[in-house]
């Protein structure tokens, strides 16, 4: 435990890692502050594509968090710099938020949410404002043959009721309809981690990646090389700690007992 004093870069999930909806852990200003006193900096990393960051930062500003647009990588970022090494196509149906769309738009992609005879990329984001019509035109796409890509594979969203479907479950509806899966951009992708590092100017060993998702937050900072940190104040709960195959570096309750550790 040790090692986490030392850590100069703290990749942080969001939800049900710092806050659960706009319920606020009782000890994530503090930590957060003492990250900085310690001279390190964090990173919010976020697999959610269906918020902006102006969105996230107004959200963190109510919370008590100040927070700028360099604060924040997220999988729409992740992916905009997925599509700029590796598209070059025609148009893009992005299945998502008029947010996601926009972000997407502002970084140069031709996108749009209609069935249109140009479009050969179907991209799935986490989609609060899904309809059945984004469903029949994805299917169509799928039918086609376009290419197929997904911001990330999350099956929920954790919220203070309980858990919403996310892109990966939205995603495995999709499977179960027309037998495609899409290539996933986010984490557990391991680029995340990497460009935040590169990002800030840190090592792997300089480090840490915390979040409450097992399968996606531990597995990217895993698949990066660097050390992690498994909270139970979201998603995975003990048993299913216990049962994975992904291993974090620690596993710990909640935000307050990394806090206990680094001040």
């Amino acid at each position: 435990m040790h090692r986490l004093r030392e850590k100069k870069l703290f990749l942080l999930d969001m939800d049900g890692t710092l806050y659960l909806d706009d319920d606020l852990f009782e000890h994530t200003i503090p930590f957060l502050n003492t990250i900085k006193e310690n001279g390190g900096r964090y990173l919010f990393l976020t697999n959610n594509s269906s918020k902006s960051v102006q969105v996230y930062i107004e959200k963190l500003a109510r919370l008590g968090i100040p927070a700028a647009a360099e604060d924040f990588f997220t999988s729409t970022m992740a992916t905009c710099v997925y599509l700029q090494e590796h598209y070059s196509g025609k148009k893009i149906y992005a299945a998502g938020t008029a947010a996601f769309r926009q972000e997407l738009a502002q970084a140069g992609f031709p996108v749009t949410d209609r069935l249109e005879e140009d479009v050969d990329c179907l991209l799935m984001g986490n989609d609060s404002e899904l309809t059945f019509q984004k469903l029949e035109d994805a299917c169509i796409l799928l039918g086609r043959g376009v290419t197929y890509l997904a911001t990330n594979p999350d099956w929920v969203c954790p919220t203070a009721y309980g858990y919403v479907p996310d892109c990966g479950s939205v995603c495995e509806m999709l499977w179960r309809a027309t037998g495609r899966r899409p290539y996933f951009i986010g984490k557990p992708e391991p680029a995340m981690a990497r460009l935040a590092m590169e990002k800030c100017g840190a090592t792997p060993e300089e480090t840490v990646m915390i979040g409450d998702r097992i399968y996606t937050d531990v597995a990217c900072g895993v698949n990066a090389g660097i050390d992690t940190v498994l909270v139970f104040s979201g998603e995975t709960t003990r048993e299913a700690w216990e049962q994975s195959e992904i291993h974090p570096t620690w596993a710990l309750d909640s935000i307050k007992d990394i806090y206990e550790v680094i001040r």
